[in-house]
């Protein structure tokens, strides 16, 4: 028995630290893509080939669609503030900022999450580490940032695309949280159906931006492919294992990797910079972050 649960633990592990290079990996993919690809091209291609991974394993399950127009209401608002527009902001930001900024600002994901859940009405609970978590997390916003560094790449419309790709990525949580989960339809169910969504969603914006012609270099075509069929469709299937097998809990885990994930290849492969405002920075977010998430009824 005792085999048993170690080798439980130590898949749930494999399993965690796979999410967290397939998801912390997305920044770099983006950062390459772009040398072929505009945003618009990068993220419609992203969302639908994540779409054409889950789709085909959602139906191989027997699951399917959800038919409620009420409930596609829901699912395409999901999409544009949970998908398309985080995933265009990033992709957009990443044209004048390093992939490893991009990880790390997106690392203030749950402290979004928390405001805005406080500002709605879905969470008025304010406690003491809450709040001590939710100023740790600013001030490491404000060191990443570094306002006083007036040649700081990071202090520009980048950096502001990032932190508000963030944000929107907290809102879509509290949106879904809201009005799409709780209603027995399975997660696999609802993220294929939400990826297929932002799909449709970004087809009005490709006659604007994506029929630009790219530069079909290799490295930039296996990013993209990369992209969507690992790190946006792939990831989705890993994830949803994760909260089946270990719960949760260990899910949350990888948000604390992201960010190191994004730093770490943006300095091997990329060769970005890694400065001391960054790592103090986030440092303080992901301390930030760890408080704003620890319950008060723990037990030790």
């Amino acid at each position: 028995m005792k085999t048993d649960r170690q080798r439980v633990t130590r898949a749930g592990i494999a399993r965690v630290t796979g999410l967290a290079l397939l998801w912390g990996s997305g920044f770099l993919w983006i950062k390459l893509a772009l040398r072929g690809f505009n945003p618009v091209q990068i993220v419609f291609a992203r969302l639908l080939l994540g779409f054409l991974v889950l789709t085909p394993i959602a139906l191989s399950r027997g699951l399917h669609f959800p038919r409620q127009g009420r409930l596609w209401g829901h699912l395409f608002v999901a999409a544009l503030v949970a998908n398309a527009v985080p995933y265009l902001l990033f992709s957009v930001a990443e044209e004048t900022i390093g992939s490893n900024v991009a990880g790390v600002l997106n690392a203030t994901t749950p402290l979004w999450t928390l405001l805005l859940a406080f500002l709605v009405g879905v969470d008025r609970a304010v406690t003491v580490k809450k709040a001590a978590g939710f100023t740790l997390g600013f001030l490491g916003v404000v060191v990443i940032f570094s306002p006083w560094e007036s040649a700081s790449e990071i202090a520009s419309w980048g950096g502001l695309a990032c932190l508000a790709a963030a944000a929107s990525y907290g809102l879509g949580y509290v949106y879904m949280g809201r009005f799409l989960s709780g209603r027995g339809i399975p997660p696999l169910v609802l993220s294929a159906a939400q990826l297929g969504a932002a799909t449709v969603l970004l087809v009005p914006a490709l006659p604007f931006a994506g029929l630009e012609s790219p530069v079909w270099r290799l490295d930039a075509v296996a990013s993209l492919l990369v992209l969507g069929v690992l790190g946006t469709g792939a990831a989705y299937v890993l994830n949803y294992r994760i909260i089946d097998d270990e719960g949760p809990t260990a899910a949350s885990v990888v948000t604390y990797l992201l960010p190191v994930v994004a730093v770490i290849l943006g300095w091997a492969i990329l060769r970005e910079a890694v400065t001391t405002a960054i790592v103090v920075g986030i440092a303080l977010v992901l301390a930030g972050v760890t408080l704003t998430r620890r319950r008060s009824t723990e037990i030790g």
